[in-house]
């Protein structure tokens, strides 16, 4: 059996080890360890916070080694899960199909999203639980025209708790993440290894032999004939630089900020996370109660179950690069303009619900979707394939998106992963005949 060698454990990733294997004996390396959900003490940790411990978004490692922060030039906080399951273990279960601009280049998901929805449980139950607060930001929004819509949600209201901690990890396996797929692709035989950082691929005439990672402070050769680069938008450029192809510097990153007041037992921390959303042109608005800002922003001063926020989406222009060292994303004219459209609307929302306009003020700004550094194009359509890899390697995570979606992107990276599957499976098929 021909060897694959899949990297990275998130949506793409997990998608792909669990389509691959069988047809490919499947090594799967992933940088971080097994996940483990924030479990620190959230009263004590607003203690550390109001004595001035805590100081800059970094840290948060520290309280929590499986979300880690990077920082643009220009001081933008990146979030992004190194573990298994990726950053999926770190999202708040949205399950969103956005394939529009896909579409547009004559790419058709039908059958990659059917199968998704047989696969994972999807609902908005969540809408029956809704706290009061919640309902009446809906109204508002209602009244207002701007058409909100429950969420679908990946996560079983059977086992929620509605404790609103999703994006600290779930620890009651109701909200799904990429390691339901990751786990099931070990049952059938693939090989995990984690703590393995992967830094290139290597390739002979054209075709790639294998991947250098890193792992024990020792760099290792792992041989294969299918390579997938499943690292995610900050981690599969980088690979692919090491190894001598450059992407475009078209990264987007779907920057957030949010904008919020003190409102008295609004208990936003226990609701479920971005439960509607209200989509505008170049963002989306959904409540949302941000533990980045709450851990770290001395303006986020109230206690959490008396502030109360809604959170911008921002679909930002495909302009950045990353290297090893750093990243380079920069927020255009029309990026700013578009965040303040944003924070004009949600001061709006939030003024018509009775909150005072002196008391709303603004959290971190931070993204968690960065991609689009080697999209795909009309040429690419039928293929998956950049004419600029070899012939051997494909990528299967949002590194492909033509530009940013601004909004929750998980469900459509795994159709995308699974169509790069099909399409390696049935090179493969051929090979052998």
């Amino acid at each position: 059996m021909k060897r694959a060698i899949v990297v990275g454990t998130g949506a793409g990733g997990a998608t792909a080890a669990k389509e691959l294997q069988g047809t490919f004996d499947v090594t799967i390396l992933e940088t971080g360890g097994p996940f483990r959900p924030f479990d620190a003490d959230l009263s004590r940790v607003e203690k550390v916070k109001r004595i001035g411990l805590l100081l800059d978004e970094r840290e948060i490692h520290l309280l929590f080694p499986a979300m880690r922060i990077q920082k643009t030039t220009d001081g933008m906080v990146l979030v992004k899960g190194i573990a298994s399951g990726g950053t999926t273990t770190i999202a708040t279960g949205n399950a969103l199909r956005m394939d529009t601009d896909l579409k547009a280049m004559g790419i058709n998901l039908d059958r990659e999203f059917d199968e998704l929805s047989n696969e994972i449980r999807v609902s908005t139950d969540h809408q029956r639980r809704w706290r009061p607060i919640t309902k009446q930001l809906f109204e508002v929004c209602q009244s207002m025209g701007l058409n909100p819509r429950p969420m679908p949600k990946m996560v079983d209201y059977t086992k929620c708790i509605r404790c609103g901690e999703c994006v600290l990890g779930c620890k009651q396996g109701a909200k799904w993440d990429s390691r339901q797929f990751l786990f099931a692709a070990i049952e059938r035989g693939a090989r995990l290894i984690d703590h393995c950082h992967v830094l290139r691929f290597l390739s002979e005439n054209g075709t790639v032999t294998g991947v250098e990672a890193r792992r024990n402070l020792k760099k290792e050769f792992y041989a294969a004939d299918l390579v997938i680069l499943a690292a995610g938008g900050l981690g599969t450029p980088v690979i692919l630089k090491n190894s001598g192809i450059e992407c475009q510097p078209s990264m987007f990153v779907d920057p957030v900020l949010c904008v919020a007041t003190e409102w008295e037992a609004a208990y936003e921390n226990k609701e479920v996370p971005m439960p509607f959303v209200v989509q505008r042109e170049h963002f989306i608005v959904s409540p949302y109660f941000d533990y980045l800002s709450f851990f770290f922003n001395r303006d986020w001063k109230y206690r959490p179950y008396n502030t109360l926020a809604l959170m911008i989406k921002l679909a930002d222009v495909n302009r950045g690069r990353i290297s090893a060292n750093k990243v380079d994303k920069p927020l255009t004219e029309a990026d700013q303009a578009s965040l303040q459209e944003g924070v004009i609307l949600c001061t709006e929302i939030l003024q018509r619900l009775g909150a005072e306009r002196r008391k709303v003020f603004l959290g971190t700004l931070n993204a968690g979707h960065p991609g689009g550094m080697l999209p795909l194009t009309e040429f690419e359509a039928e293929t998956f394939h950049n004419p600029r890899l070899p012939k051997n390697l494909y990528v299967a995570d949002a590194t492909l998106l033509p530009r940013s979606i601004g909004n929750p992107p998980i469900l459509t990276i795994m159709a995308m992963a699974k169509r790069v599957s099909t399409l390696c499976k049935s090179i493969a098929a051929n090979s052998y005949n």
